[in-house]
């Protein structure tokens, strides 16, 4: 992303996935299954469904990798359908961590994508689907506009849209988290290591205040997948519209997730104000039920 400098409330970061080991509860059944059948050797998944690897089993334990692991362990994970646990050489450990609130790595099905929860809320739709289809289905919005494109990718969370972008085309992604302790909870994700490619520049920082420094015109794509408007609000705002078109090429695109947060009413009022103040800022804006997302173009 040559060219972008932003200013002292950036600071670049270097993503490097843990590569750890993590297990879910369908890991733990697969292991006890094959226990139960007297199996010696057989295949599971041990980065969240990305993969399959062969294991073995000795005595009492799994050998992953130089680790061994307690059957009566894998008894407890078994039954916990939420948790994604990292084994390290310390042990089986949640990936989860309090900082300025409770952060989760959250399961959502067997071979998909972990949602980040937040004090209890999803930051990914999870109901009648999941964190990755979701993700590629909002970057697809921006059509063939992403394909060698410059993107602005507002919040990285665990990183999905950005990854997305590249896969769909992107010539560069410069993303921005606003929480290291969502970067380190993303480092032990086995669905966010595709953050490490070249073409991502990750920055942790205040959005609001880094797209200020931004230069005019630069991106062709922004996709803003913001937390909820009780916990972001500065990130819904007019003033904070009015610096994603400064940023955007005229015809750019602004793919605005919104969400639906106490219900379908209350959604309702939520997207019919950000399309107001998205055209008051300079924007056409359409609403794309199916996405709870708002479609914006930058006009000229």
């Amino acid at each position: 992303m040559g060219g972008v400098e932003l200013d002292r409330w950036a600071k670049s970061h270097l993503f490097r996935s843990r590569g750890l080991p993590v297990l879910t509860c369908d890991t733990a059944r697969d292991i006890l299954e094959a226990a139960e059948r007297g199996l010696r050797e057989f295949e599971t998944s041990i980065d969240a469904g990305l993969s399959r690897v062969r294991l073995r089993l000795e005595g009492g334990s799994v050998i992953i990798g130089k680790e061994k692991v307690g059957l009566s362990l894998l008894e407890e994970i078994a039954q916990d359908e939420r948790s994604i646990y990292a084994l390290t050489d310390e042990g089986l450990h949640r990936v989860e961590a309090w900082s300025d609130g409770f952060y989760k790595l959250v399961r959502t099905g067997r071979d998909h994508a972990p949602t980040l929860e937040i004090n209890g809320i999803h930051m990914h739709r999870v109901k009648g689907t999941f964190p990755e289809i979701d993700s590629q289905a909002k970057v697809m919005l921006a059509g063939r506009d992403v394909k060698d494109s410059e993107v602005l990718d507002t919040c990285t969370g665990l990183g999905y849209t950005a990854i997305w972008a590249v896969r769909l085309g992107a010539k560069a992604v410069l993303t921005v988290e606003v929480s290291p302790t969502v970067i380190q909870i993303a480092e032990l994700n086995p669905w966010s290591r595709d953050l490490e490619s070249d073409r991502i520049q990750l920055y942790i920082g205040d959005t609001s205040r880094l797209v200020r420094s931004m230069p005019d015109g630069h991106f062709h794509v922004v996709i803003h997948d913001p937390p909820r408007l009780s916990l972001a609000g500065e990130l819904y705002s007019e003033e904070f519209y009015l610096e994603l078109k400064r940023v955007l090429k005229p015809g750019g695109v602004l793919v605005h997730y919104v969400g639906s947060p106490g219900g379908r009413f209350r959604g309702l009022r939520l997207y019919r104000g950000v399309m107001e103040r998205l055209r008051s800022a300079g924007f056409s804006a359409r609403f794309v039920p199916k996405l709870d997302t708002v479609l914006a173009v930058r006009r000229p």
